[in-house]
């Protein structure tokens, strides 16, 4: 789903969407229960998740907590540029460490979601890395002490 336009829909039915949401409450949900659940046969529920995928409308990942695999350090960083904010946006979601880019209107041009082994990590990349990329103006970083809420189940509409 990396720099998918959001603006291009992609028409949905109930049955895809019922899909959907049954895979964003497990997404290790056999294909088989979630024919059940929705009316359609395992094969039906198989071809359709396909063809999420590959239109981009969805990914089954693994959702880990970074602290658990290694990462003690994450930060929300706001990023002001000068100029065309894109050429930016493209080079931060480049970066390993970078988990989530998005534009967006107000005080900051850009947010990205950074997690880094620890603050030596976090200075690195932010200090050498970020600001050093052409047009970033400012940088203003949000360092995370407990994550309270992270969820994926919003269904669909």
């Amino acid at each position: 789903m990396a720099n998918r336009d959001r603006n291009a829909s992609v028409p949905l039915d109930a049955s895809s969407k019922a899909i959907i949401e049954q895979l964003q409450e497990d997404g290790r949900r056999p294909y088989a229960a979630i024919g059940k659940a929705v009316g359609l046969s395992e094969a039906a529920v198989r071809q359709r998740v396909q063809k999420l995928l590959d239109q981009g409308v969805m990914q089954i990942v693994a959702v880990t907590d970074p602290l658990t695999v290694g990462f003690t350090r994450q930060a929300m960083v706001g990023i002001r540029v000068e100029g065309d904010i894109e050429p930016v946006a493209d080079a931060l979601a480049a970066f390993d460490e970078v988990d989530y880019v998005v534009c967006t209107a107000g005080s900051f041009d850009l947010l990205a979601e950074l997690v880094c082994e620890d603050d030596e990590h976090l200075l690195e990349l932010i200090n050498k890395r970020i600001r050093s990329l052409p047009g970033v103006r400012s940088t203003e970083s949000f360092v995370y002490l407990k994550l309270r809420k992270q969820t994926y189940t919003w269904g669909t509409r």
